[in-house]
């Protein structure tokens, strides 16, 4: 397995999640960072400012320290003592930032007044003190900030804790120790605060450099980088001159560099003099590089990995340490060299113990004897006498990793379950993550991170108190970075691979995390932490055929007690079975496998995942193949396949089941096997000739008995020919004689592919691709040379007498006159030549002459030595000769006598019936020089070159060199020739020009110049727009020299270029390229072209310039200048143009863009804004034109119209009229001035008012389609399926046979005594033939209604419900007689059982009914109950008017409220009426709902699965609101406070009473009176009670008809009732009203809406009553037997019209049947039904009958809403309905046998449902009604006479009157 390292590339982008915070100001810059490791907040020291932030960076709280006046050398400083300095505002360099936990403060020292510290309480930065009077206070006047290091020492007990400070010098030694212990008073005010440990006059706790060092070294100072405690010893680490490293005073800087060293310091804790100082240089040596120069250190735990590398304890101290490279400070071009190395501080202190015991042994100068007795242990302080010590072998740290591109600034490592981890900071801004596992194993940086934005890293980097996050500053920038990404590796070898330690793969949730965050993940493998153990699926097969049910295992898999998926990709899901460690998988069935089709090859790669049930995600995966055998149509594509595919070479097929295959079918197994064609010769067969064609084979299937035998089959031209063959054997067969041919002359041989077939089409093998080729030997072969030439296995031969080219034995004359290659006669005669090129060249020679013609030779022998051209002798070339046809030959030398001549050639011998010769001439000519130009170029070539003479197109072959280098030759005409100059070899300068035409080399003195290729220096402007085009000034050198100057773009591989033109040697101006994009063009934003340059020539430096910054801006873009696009203008007035980005924003804001503005033909002046264009207009009317660049717009066309109101004529007229002419004018036009300012008036009114409407019209489309999108899921949510509220059997049958009628007779006992006639009555109807007569015979009165039809049809089934198999045949006989008489009256086929116009149609309704109501209850409820809810629940999402039932959303178009009404919604808190102390239950109202409407609501909500009958109803219960301290209020629809305005009186509202969100109300027993109940004395009680029946009938649509309740006004008061909309029938509204009404037909949108949001649900039951198989039960047998029986009724009758059949089935059953439940959805549920939901539902049912219709609908946008809003959906409805028909027809067919006993069974079950006494008595009252005339009818028919049925009819009817 291999492992690989994941390393992020170096120039990644700082991560957006990080959390970061930044400077407020460039100069405010950061300097230290620590953190409070027991609460997480980070103090952050700045220039100026010291910061408190949360552990999130977000500021808590801010303490400012400077700037203030101040001068670096003032000593003491100035708020000691005045100082004769110049002073200035200065800032505050935080230098110390240390955290004190013992008095939990903060010191924080800066840079002003010679470096005092502040101490400030930690929770909110208060000052507590700020020493500055002594000298102690002072610790430091040096400015950087990463000079100084303080270590606070803690000592047991409680004593004050001390600090040792160590910081640079600055060169005043005198002033500051270097390195010094200070006291750290418990009082911050104290005076002693900073004070020395320890001073007296010769000894005290610090170290000073002694001015003699600044002597030697004048720059000497050392640099703190970082200071520790361990142990009993304080370490500083340093970065020092070495002292001798400088040549002497003052000559350092001027000398050798400075070379520098790092030394670790260390001191004991207790030492109060200083004796225990020490000092040891460090460095790091990796692949003999010296790393010596210190960057930054951090003191870390070893870890158990790195502790056993080292060969230390797991809690040992490792220091880690950056070094740079060498021992040189180069600050500007410093090497980015640098290397991370580790120290043991064991070996560091061994070292030191070791120098101390070498120098007290007298090693060095010093030899006292008694000294050597000194023991040296490991805590050691010194002696006072040998004080400070040095060490001076440096110690050698471990290299870890070295870097070389990004140096690195910063380390901070901590130990993470073992392994050690660094986390170093760059230059550039980054983080490096590296696990560090010691020497032997190496480090690993497994991460990369861009952390802050400029770099580098500061040395001062902090974990958080959990160390899950690590703070990292830059100068500007202090960034929250976390110590782990583990998410961002998205597989488990990703994860484990990518070396960090913290993550690891939380298996059943598929994602790499910490252990800790992984639920459960200490469970065995349920989290891997190694890549060995990442879920690795190996699957047993790993490729199955598609037609295999299979099972495969998996290994290495976690504890999955929750059960585990398959997914085959999207194919297939299902269960797996856990065994061990093992998955058992089935494959997908048949169906779900993908397709595979020849064209994909044999097979599909799909992935397999494992997924827990447990989280639902997938844990693993791998490849998996199907194949599929069956795609292959030949033997050798089959058994060659590389899956395990066998071939049936009887059957024709491939498989992937051997046993499908048996011996005798011929099973192939190995290629050999197959039967196959062997390859052959070429088969070559003459056109026109009959001819067998023999083929060797092997391995040929004889064919078995009913098998047909072998044909050959041939395409030839896209025909296909097939000819009968013979089978000899299994290796030979051929096709028999047959001719060929094919069309046209063209092709003198046609290979034409052959198949060999057997059994009509069986194909053999033809792994060779044999094929036949048929030829034409007069085809193309018009001469007797080409005749001859042509394949001698054709045959062909020259036909002398007929002078043309043909087969032996097509030749009628004898075999003399024959010409035949390579027979007796194989010479033909009569050469000819045809063409000569070219006509003339040099007398030198070497000319090419090509000659073509005829009969020129079979070979070249024949013509060798025998060409002449102008009598000088043509050597012919091999190469060029073409037999008979061409001869190419090289001229010899010409004499001077010779000038022109013609061509002669023999062939053979030269005698005149093989010898030609031309009359064209060839003529020799001398090729002369005159110029060359241009005469310069560029270095790098590429130029084109003409020169020019005389004859300089004669030859063949024109060379021309500069010096020894080609000029490649480009084109020549007779007076020039042109080349392109190549890269000079030779560097700059002349070189001479040399032609030759052939042999000739033309003399004269032509040079040409190689100059310095052109440079570019400059560009103005550096921009242009998208679309180019805009002038760009070229500045450079050798512009001149380029012929054809480019400028080209590019951009995402595509390139554009632009012409350029050159000024001078300097300049060029040019066109900029457009940039090729198209997205662009839409986006406002700057872009920068990846290359930009220019093409001269063959300059290759100039392609694209490294040195600019070329940018586009977007294009400008014109608004059009009116939406008429005329423009009407009077004169002078300007043109304004807007739009946008017509000043490109550039840096320098100069971006200026050159417009042309056109009227017309004619230019206006322009002023430009970025928005504007002001153009001052021509005075001319024409079309307007816009350029810019590469941008031509026309905004529109301009008309200037005269202000003048009046013409000359009038003027003159006017003046010469009297003064009383003037003023009736003045009269006049001061009328007209208000006239016409009245009219603006009403103009700008109806415009504002058009304006209002069109916002409104766009806001409601914008609301449509907004509530379009809102979610289903909302609808499905509140939808349970538990408590569907079905009708037992017996209501659901009464409410469907007898709709409307509550308490039916046919329920109750019968209540006179007439049982034994009753029962006699009850023996006829159960005959047959007394059954169908009565139905007949009162069919056939006229008095017997529809009503009365459906009344009986309904009684005799419920008499007859106990005798199914009965009714059964009673209702398909009378169906049989309906249709017969149907297609008898020559009605329309289609018309059958479309009206209840019979008994029999309402009988097969209520026979539906019986029947399917099992199959309702398990099946088809559910979907039709959760419809209803979603249209109840989404209609009242919306305000619905509970006077007109109108509502916002709804489907139906005469049920949608049409116009704008503002409403919100409120949530009541409801208390439960039967348990005041159960929690409220929340009930969402809108404040536009009446009171009986949130009553209706409230009560949905508490009985939200309680059925509607056994409910409280809303008119038995007043709604109480609770308003707190003991107020209620009853809220009523009217009451004393409604409102009535102008007759009309509005129904109280929520919004009325203001009852505000969240309010409490209670559901209370209606009270008798009420407080605010409506005063008898306003409105009468009739009147009331009168209102309140219409509420109740306008909720019950069933019991009242209307479309929309008609609004009755009070008989007594005349005053109407509204609520939300005044009924539209009522004409009072006034004309003003339409201004805030809108188009009413915009609000058809909500339609949409609507429909989107109840899309799923009809969906749902659509397919659910369209589908065969089903959830829980079949398809009932009621359905395919009645189906079957309209189809044998079909076929009865000669119907074969597939849409009649179809017809009948939708008539039979979801018109009779479905449409109804659909629509009355309460005949199967007990709910309640508002007129709302009910247009709803009448819309889903119209849709669903369009769905079984077979007619098309054609719809235009006057066609109904309904139609249309279920347009797009019907047309795959249709295709369900049409899928099911055909679904039920191929099931296999009903035995009556077994329908005969399930209808026994449904008989059995309703036994007892209804009292069948009551229904015979129902049904007798007909027969009460027409006695005599079925009497007659039983009289008239004979097998009712023969039973005597009339007589016992009249027996019945005797004994009735009897007992009544």
């Amino acid at each position: 397995m291999n492992t690989y390292w994941l390393i992020v590339p170096a120039g990644a982008v700082l991560d957006k999640t990080f959390r970061t915070f930044h400077s407020e100001n460039s100069e405010m810059t950061f300097n230290h960072l620590t953190v409070d490791y027991r609460n997480g907040n980070v103090y952050l020291g700045a220039v100026n400012r010291i910061y408190k932030l949360s552990p999130g960076l977000e500021v808590q709280v801010s303490h400012q320290t400077g700037p203030d006046e101040d001068n670096r050398n003032c000593y003491p400083p100035r708020i000691v003592q005045p100082c004769s300095e110049p002073l200035a505002l200065t800032n505050n360099v935080n230098k110390m930032l240390l955290m004190d936990y013992r008095e939990n403060r903060l010191l924080a020292c800066g840079s002003l007044y010679q470096g005092i510290c502040k101490l400030l309480r930690l929770d909110d930065l208060f000052k507590l003190g700020e020493p500055f009077h002594k000298k102690e206070h002072y610790l430091s006047g040096v400015n950087e900030s990463g000079s100084v290091y303080g270590v606070i020492v803690s000592y047991s007990g409680s004593g004050p804790d001390k600090l040792f400070v160590a910081t640079a010098v600055d060169g005043k030694p005198e002033y500051f120790p270097t390195i010094s212990s200070r006291k750290l008073e418990r009082n911050s005010e104290e005076d002693g605060m900073f004070a020395y440990v320890f001073h007296d006059e010769f000894v005290a706790s610090m170290i000073k450099i002694p001015s003699d060092t600044f002597t030697i070294v004048p720059d000497f100072d050392i640099y703190y980088v970082y200071g520790f405690a361990s142990g009993n010893f304080v370490y500083f680490l340093t970065l020092q001159p070495e002292m001798g490293g400088g040549t002497g005073a003052g000559s350092s800087a001027a000398g050798r560099e400075q070379v520098y060293t790092s030394k670790l310091v260390r001191l004991c804790k207790d030492d109060r003099a200083f004796n225990s100082y020490v000092e040891v240089p460090l460095g790091c040596v990796e692949g003999g590089v010296e790393y010596r120069l210190l960057q930054a250190a951090y003191l870390s735990k070893a870890g158990a990995i790195l502790a056993r590398s080292l060969g230390v304890g797991p809690n040992d101290d490792i220091l880690y340490a950056i070094f740079s490279k060498g021992q040189k400070r180069r600050p500007r071009e410093s090497s980015q060299e640098s290397a991370l190395c580790a120290f043991t501080l064991r070996e560091i202190n061994e070292r030191i113990k070791d120098r101390l015991q070498s120098c007290y042994k007298g090693e060095g100068t010093l030899d006292l004897a008694w000294l050597k007795l000194l023991t040296i242990d490991d805590n050691f302080c010194g002696l006072d006498m040998n004080a400070p010590l040095g060490v001076s072998e440096m110690v050698r740290g471990v290299p870890l990793f070295s870097e070389f591109s990004d140096k690195m600034t910063s380390v901070i490592a901590y130990v993470y379950k073992n392994h050690s981890l660094a986390f170093v900071g760059t230059r550039a801004g980054r983080l490096k993550k590296i696990r560090v596992d010691g020497p032997s194993r190496g480090a690993l940086q497994y991460e990369t991170v861009q952390v802050v934005e400029k770099g580098p890293v500061l040395r001062d980097m902090a974990f958080s108190a959990d160390h899950h996050f690590l703070y990292v500053m830059s100068d500007t920038q202090l960034t929250r970075v976390p110590v782990e990404t583990c998410e961002q590796y998205s597989t488990c070898t990703s994860c484990l691979g990518s070396g960090d330690p913290h993550c690891g793969w939380c298996v059943l949730h598929s994602m790499c995390t910490r252990k800790e965050k992984c639920e459960r993940s200490s469970e065995p493998r349920r989290f891997a932490s190694d890549i060995k153990q990442c879920v690795r699926l190996s699957v047993h097969p790993n490729n199955i055929s598609v037609s295999q049910y299979n099972v495969m295992v998996t290994h290495n898999v976690p504890e999955l007690s929750a059960g585990v998926n398959c997914t085959f990709e999207d194919l297939a899901e299902m269960d797996g079975l856990v065994e061990g460690n093992r998955i058992r998988c089935s494959s997908p069935a048949e169906k779900e496998v993908p397709r595979i089709v020849i064209d994909q090859g044999d097979h599909q790669i799909v992935q397999l995942y494992l997924k827990s049930k447990e989280t639902g995600l997938a844990f693993a995966n791998t490849s998996f193949v199907f194949y599929n055998c069956s795609v292959h149509k030949s033997c050798l594509s089959c058994v060659g396949s590389p899956y395990q595919c066998h071939w049936c070479k009887y059957r024709h097929v491939c498989t992937h089941d051997p046993r499908s295959c048996s011996f005798q079918e011929g099973h192939v197994e190995q290629p050999e096997e197959c039967p196959q064609l062997l390859p052959a010769e070429r088969i070559l067969v003459p056109v026109n000739v009959v001819k067998p064609i023999t083929l060797r084979a092997k391995n040929l299937p004889q064919p078995q008995s009913g098998q047909r035998g072998y044909e050959c089959l041939l395409t030839i031209q896209g025909v296909e020919q097939r000819v009968p063959a013979l089978r000899f054997n299994s290796s030979s067969v051929q096709c028999q004689n047959t001719s060929y041919s094919y069309d046209g002359m063209d092709a003198s041989s046609l290979p034409v592919d052959l198949t060999v077939i057997w059994n009509g089409d069986f194909s053999i093998d033809n792994p060779a691709e044999n094929k036949v080729h048929l030829y034409k030997c007069d085809a193309r072969r018009e001469s007797c040379g080409l005749c001859l030439k042509a394949d001698p296995l054709f045959g062909c031969v020259w036909c002398k007498g007929d002078n043309r080219c043909t087969l032996k034995q097509h030749c009628p004359h004898p075999e003399s006159q024959w010409l035949e290659h390579n027979g007796l006669n194989s010479k033909c005669t009569n050469p000819h030549i045809t063409k000569i090129t070219p006509l003339r060249g040099p007398r030198e020679g070497g000319t090419l002459v090509t000659i073509r013609g005829e009969n020129l030779g079979l070979s070249f022998q024949e013509i060798q030595g025998n060409v002449k051209v102008a009598d000088v002798e043509c050597t012919p070339v091999p190469d060029g000769y073409i037999p008979a046809e061409q001869i190419v030959c090289e001229m010899g030398k010409a004499e001077r006598s010779q000038f022109a001549g013609g061509v002669q050639v023999c062939v053979g011998e030269c005698q005149p019936e093989f010898m030609t010769k031309t009359t064209k001439y060839y003529y020799f000519v001398i090729p002369r020089l005159l110029h060359l130009t241009p005469s310069r170029g560029p270095v790098s070539g590429g130029t084109i070159v003409n020169i020019t003479g005389s004859n300089l197109d004669a030859g063949s072959n024109v060379s021309i060199t500069f010096k020894e280098q080609k000029c490649s030759f480009h084109r020549r005409g007779g007076q020039w020739i042109t080349c392109k100059s190549h890269a000079s070899l030779h560097g700059y300068g002349n070189v001479t020009v040399s032609v030759s035409v052939d042999k000739a080399h033309l003399q004269r003195e032509l040079r040409f110049e190689y100059v310095e290729d052109p440079t570019i220096t400059k560009l103005e402007p550096e921009w242009s727009i998208f679309s180019g085009n805009t002038p760009v000034t070229v500045t450079g050198t050798n512009l001149d020299i380029i012929q054809i100057p480019l400028i080209r773009a590019k951009y995402n591989n595509l390139e554009t270029v632009n012409v350029s033109s050159v000024l001078s040697a300097t300049t060029m101006l040019c066109l900029a390229p457009e940039l090729p994009i198209s997205l662009s063009r839409q986006k406002d934003v700057v872009e920068r072209p990846d290359e930009f340059g220019f093409i001269l020539d063959d300059v290759q430096s100039l392609l694209s310039l490294n040195n600019t910054n070329f940018l586009y801006y977007p294009n400008p873009i014109f608004e059009p200048l009116s939406p008429s696009g005329v423009l009407e203008l009077k004169p002078g007035s300007p043109i304004i143009l807007k739009g946008r980005n017509f000043l490109p924003q550039t840096p320098g804001g100069n971006g200026k863009l050159n417009y042309t503005v056109l009227i017309g033909e004619k230019s206006c002046i322009l002023t430009v804004s970025d928005t504007q264009l002001l153009c001052e207009s021509p005075n001319l009317t024409g079309r307007h034109k816009a350029r810019v660049g590469g941008i031509e717009f026309s905004p529109g066309v301009v008309h200037i119209t005269s202000d003048s109101p009046l013409s000359s004529t009038a003027i003159i007229g006017i003046a010469g009229a009297g003064a009383l002419l003037i003023l009736f004018i003045v009269v006049v036009l001061i009328a007209y001035k208000r006239k016409s300012r009245e009219s603006d008036l009403t103009l700008k009114r109806l415009q504002m008012q058009m304006d209002n409407l069109e916002s409104r019209v766009a806001l409601e489309c914008k609301e449509a389609f907004a509530e379009l999108q809102t979610d289903i899921h909302e609808l499905t949510s509140d939808l349970d399926g538990a408590g569907i509220p079905f009708l037992d059997y017996r209501a659901y049958t009464m409410r469907v046979l007898f709709p409307g009628i509550e308490d039916h007779p046919v329920l109750r006992d019968l209540e006179e005594q007439v049982e034994k006639g009753l029962k006699l009555f009850g023996q006829l109807i159960n005959n047959k033939v007394f059954l169908l007569s009565f139905i007949r015979t009162l069919e056939s009165q006229r008095g017997f209604s529809m009503r009365d039809r459906g009344n009986v049809a309904s009684l005799i089934m419920t008499v007859l419900q106990s005798k199914l198999e009965y009714a059964t045949d009673v209702l398909k006989h009378l169906l049989s007689d309906l249709i017969h008489k149907n297609l008898e009256s020559k009605n329309h086929p289609k018309l059958l059982l479309r009206r209840t116009e019979s008994v029999a149609e309402k009988m097969l309704t209520n026979w539906f009914t019986f029947l399917l109501y099992k199959f309702l209850k398990e099946c088809a409820g559910e979907p039709l109950f959760s419809l209803f809810c979603a249209i109840k629940q989404q209609m009242e999402k919306g305000p619905i008017d509970s006077i007109t039932g109108e509502a916002r959303y709804s489907l139906s178009e005469d049920k949608l409220i049409r116009q704008q009404i503002d409403y919100k919604t409120l949530v009541v808190n409801c208390i439960h009426p039967e348990n005041e102390k159960s929690p409220e239950i929340q009930v969402k109202v809108l404040n536009c709902d009446t009171i009986s409407q949130v009553k209706e609501k409230i009560l949905d909500a508490i009985y939200k699965n309680v059925p509607y009958s056994h409910r409280q109803k809303a008119s038995d219960m007043d709604l109480e609101w609770r308003q707190g301290r003991g107020a209620r209020l009853i809220l009523q629809d009217e009451d004393v406070t409604t409102k009535i305005e102008a007759d009309w009186k509005r129904l109280n509202m929520l919004a009325h009473y203001q009852v505000p969100d969240n309010a409490v109300a209670a559901l209370v027993p209606k009270q008798v009176t009420a407080y605010n109940s409506v005063n008898n004395s306003t409105v009468s009680r009739t009147s009331a009670s009168k209102y309140e029946n219409m509420i109740k009938y306008t909720g019950s649509p069933d019991s009242l008809r209307s479309r929309t309740p008609m609004i009755t006004p009070d008989l007594e008061s005349g005053v109407k009732v509204w609520h939300l909309v005044k009924n539209h029938e009522h004409g009072d509204q006034k004309e003003g009203d339409r201004g805030s009404k809108m188009v009413s037909e915009i609000y058809l949108t909500r339609l949409l809406a609507t429909k989107g949001t109840l899309q799923k649900f009809v969906d749902d039951l659509f397919e659910t009553i369209f589908s065969t198989a089903h959830r829980g039960s079949a398809l009932p047998l009621a359905i395919k037997y009645m189906f079957d029986f309209l189809d044998e009724q079909a076929d009865k009758h000669g119907i074969h019209d597939p849409h009649v059949r179809h017809t009948w089935k939708s008539n039979c059953l979801p018109l009779r049947f479905w449409v109804n439940v659909i629509k009355n959805p309460q005949f199967v549920f007990d709910i309640h039904k508002s007129s709302i939901t009910d247009a709803c539902l009448s819309v889903v049912a119209q849709t669903f009958m369009d769905s079984c219709s077979t007619s098309e609908h054609r719809l235009g946008k006057d066609s109904p809403s309904n139609k249309l809003l279920y347009a797009k959906d019907i047309p795959s409805y249709k295709s369900w309905v049409e899928r099911y028909y055909s679904d039920i027809n191929k099931m296999p067919a009903i035995s009556d046998q077994d329908m005969n006993a399930y209808l026994a069974e449904q008989s059995r079950l309703h036994m007892n449902e209804f009292n069948t006494m009551s229904s015979l008595s129902e049904i007798y009252s007909y027969v009460g009604k027409y006695a005599e005339e079925i009497v007659c009818a039983l009289e008239q028919d004979d097998a009712a006479r023969k039973q005597r049925l009339a007589f016992k009819l009249e027996q019945v009817v005797a004994l009735m009157s009897l007992e009544s």
